[in-house]
C-alpha cells in the first residue's frame, strides 16, 4: 500500500508546475527613440550670400546735397564739397542719347553752361553709363565734349553710385546744389524733349529759372520736375 503525500506538500508541488507551464512575462517596452534630422543638403546646410542692397536715393530738395567725388576725362578728381559756397549745376550725360544729342547740338545746353559758368556757377556733366552701354567710355564723351564746345568737367560715374545716390533716372536730368551746399532743384532741363513743348503752349526753361532764383536769394517755385530723356544706362 503506497504512502500518501501530505496535502501541503501536493499544493506547492501543483504551485510550482503551474508557475513553470504559464505565458512568458511581457518584456519591458523599449525607449522611444527622438527620430535623428535629415541630413542638410549643401544648399541648406551653407545659404547663398545675400546680394548688395542696391543704394537708396538721399538726394531730397532743401536737404543738403550727397558728396561725392568723381574724375573727369584726364584723371582729375573733383569733389562736390569743394565747390561750397558756389551755385553747382549736375548734369546727366549720355552722348548717345538722343536729347542730350539735341539739348547741346541746337537746344537749350548749346551755350547755357557757358553762359552761367560766367557768373560764376559751377557745371559738373556726370555720365553714370557702365561699361559697354550707350554713351559709355572716355572716347565716347571726349568726342563729345570737343564736338559740342563744352568747356566744363565731363565726370566719370562707372559704377552708378553716384547717379544712384542721387537718383538720376534720365539724360538730361539737371540739379543745382546753392552756396550752403543744399539741393534747390532737380528734374527736366525744360519742357520742350527735343524742342516739342510738352501740351503746346509757352517754352519754359526749368533749369534757368532755377538758377535766376538762386543767383537772387529767392526760393525756386518748381524745385521738383519730372525728368524726360533717355533712362540713364547703369551697369546695373
Amino acid at each position: 500500500m503506497k504512502q500518501l503525500l501530505p496535502l501541503t506538500v501536493l499544493v506547492s508541488l501543483l504551485a510550482s508546475v503551474a508557475g513553470c507551464s504559464g505565458a512568458p512575462e511581457p518584456k519591458p517596452a523599449a525607449a522611444t527613440q527622438k527620430p535623428e534630422p535629415a541630413a542638410k543638403t549643401p544648399e541648406q546646410a551653407t545659404p547663398p550670400p545675400a546680394e548688395p542692397a542696391k543704394q537708396v536715393a538721399s538726394a531730397q530738395v532743401g536737404q543738403p546735397a550727397p558728396d561725392f567725388t568723381l574724375n573727369d576725362l584726364e584723371g582729375k578728381p573733383h569733389k562736390l564739397s569743394d565747390y561750397r559756397g558756389k551755385t553747382v549745376v549736375l548734369e546727366w550725360f549720355n552722348p548717345g542719347c538722343p536729347f542730350v544729342k539735341f539739348a547741346h547740338g541746337e537746344g537749350p545746353l548749346k551755350d547755357m553752361a557757358a553762359t552761367y559758368t560766367a557768373k560764376d556757377v559751377v557745371w559738373l556733366a556726370i555720365n553714370s553709363g557702365g561699361p559697354g552701354k550707350q554713351g559709355h567710355g572716355k572716347e565716347a564723351n571726349a568726342a563729345a565734349k570737343t564736338e559740342w564746345n563744352m568747356n566744363h568737367p565731363i565726370l566719370l560715374d562707372e559704377s552708378g553710385e553716384v547717379g544712384h545716390l542721387y537718383g538720376a533716372a534720365k539724360t538730361p536730368h539737371v540739379y543745382v546744389v546753392d552756396g550752403e551746399g543744399k539741393l534747390a532743384y532737380r528734374g527736366a532741363l525744360d519742357n520742350a524733349p527735343i524742342g516739342e513743348v510738352d501740351g503746346g503752349g509757352e517754352h519754359t526753361n526749368y533749369l534757368a529759372l532755377a538758377l535766376d532764383a538762386v543767383a537772387g536769394g529767392k526760393p525756386v517755385e518748381r524745385a521738383d520736375v519730372p525728368p524726360y530723356g533717355c533712362t540713364v544706362k547703369y551697369s546695373k
